[in-house]
């Protein structure tokens, strides 16, 4: 990597996007931010459509997030979705960390501004802080990035631009730039992770309705008086559990004793967790395979303790989504195991990033930089703490150590930290 970068493309704006964009720009790096939505803010842009439904098969990882139930190209409501999904956003989601760890040096959030908002007050504050630093005016907004290559020491990024022709019809611009350095801060919940439990797929097909990803969670309403299967332990299921409280009649939490499962607790009263679901058992009659409208499923989960449940209404998966970086194609290895990472992969099965130096730096390549991978304790300040190291060592002003040296920190951490979001966790090293 050159001692200094005259130019940097940023994939993303939210906040990692726009903290790593107006770092650079602070230093008089030319930047350009690529965002395939119509505003800045990430997750906490609120859009009430419903994402089309991921792929309820295997995928390779490097196509989850592109893959879906159902694809309807002619039209251009669904070319928009395609195009640029809607996120988690759910009309009651809030920060569960408070604004004074989410404050950035660019942008004092309002006098009287509370610990815990909700995510409208998140999206402004991550908009007004892109206008505030002149980031706004350098995002290309409805521009999805395809793909991402080096040649001759140039970043090529390959991007297309969605528009109309006047007329309602979509209308896609090609475009092909090229970079001294990449920003990716195009953040975790893009590519939702559909468990390979029996039977999923085929309750998917026969009743598509009553099965969905979490992703596409927008409000409790259309669950008032029904049974929910809720499959997940962790923040969104848990989330969703304590919004559906008041409107649903019984809400089953199925988990698996996960690391990273919040306690019982936390859930409504009329909630009850229950053990991992290890099938969605086959209707046993004709008539209850083509049954539909209103009413519960016709049939029943089992669960890894044996217990059936039944007259469930509505089955949410809470489980997550895979890191993948489809526009970088050449860094996936889908068929390596976790454990067998060669040193230029970055994604093997989809639950972590390979090969980074702080969670940062890509150790092959440092020219090739991240903002926001981490997964826990993951704050504004911390997004942006990261901008400010990319910011310095892209200007010439930090010196990052050897490669052999980030590559003896990298096993080391490892060794330490295992696979996996145990990886990501962004608090230090024992």
């Amino acid at each position: 990597m050159p001692s200094a970068v005259k130019s940097v493309a940023v994939v993303g704006s939210g906040i990692s996007g726009v903290v790593a964009a107006a770092h650079l720009h602070k230093e008089g790096i030319e930047v350009r931010v690529f965002e395939r939505s119509s505003s800045a803010g990430g997750i906490w842009l609120y859009d009430e459509r419903k994402s089309l439904e991921p792929a309820y098969a295997s995928v390779p990882t490097s196509r989850t997030g592109s893959e879906y139930t159902k694809d309807a190209r002619q039209e251009f409501q669904t070319e928009k979705l395609l195009h640029a999904p809607p996120g988690p956003c759910y009309v009651g989601l809030k920060n569960n960390v408070g604004t004074r760890l989410l404050e950035t040096t660019l942008n004092p959030f309002p006098t009287g501004t509370e610990d815990f908002v909700s995510h409208a007050v998140l999206k402004d504050y991550i908009q007004e802080t892109a206008v505030k630093t002149g980031i706004h005016s350098i995002i290309q907004y409805d521009t999805e990035v395809k793909n991402i290559s080096k040649r001759a020491g140039k970043w090529i990024v390959e991007t297309t631009t969605l528009g109309s022709d006047g007329t309602g019809k979509p209308l896609r611009k090609v475009s092909i730039s090229d970079f001294d350095a990449v920003v990716i801060a195009s953040g975790h919940y893009h590519a939702a992770k559909v468990p390979n439990t029996p039977g999923l797929a085929d309750w998917k097909r026969r009743w598509p309705d009553k099965i969905q990803h979490s992703k596409g969670y927008r409000t409790p309403k259309e669950y008032q008086g029904k049974n929910v299967l809720l499959i997940g332990g962790s923040v969104s299921a848990t989330d969703i559990a304590r919004e559906l409280g008041p409107v649903a009649n019984n809400i089953y939490q199925s988990h698996r004793n996960g690391t990273f499962d919040l306690p019982p607790i936390l859930l409504p009263e009329n909630a009850i967790r229950v053990d991992e679901v290890v099938s969605y058992d086959t209707p046993t009659t004709e008539s209850d395979q083509s049954l539909t409208g209103t009413g519960p499923i016709p049939a029943t989960v089992t669960l890894k303790s044996g217990e059936k449940l039944c007259d469930i209404h509505q089955v949410i998966l809470c489980t997550g989504y895979n890191i993948t970086v489809p526009f970088l194609p050449q860094y996936h290895s889908d068929e390596t195991s976790v454990d067998a990472a060669t040193d230029g992969v970055l994604v093997t099965d989809g639950s972590q990033f390979h090969n980074l130096h702080k969670d940062i730096f890509y150790i092959k390549d440092p020219s090739l930089t991240f903002v926001g991978v981490p997964f826990f304790t993951a704050t504004f300040t911390l997004f942006e703490f990261q901008a400010m190291v990319v910011a310095k060592v892209l200007s010439g002003q930090a010196k990052l150590p050897t490669e052999m040296e980030m590559r003896a920190e990298y096993g080391e951490r490892v060794k330490v930290k295992g696979y996996a979001k145990h990886l990501l966790r962004s608090i230090p090293d024992p």
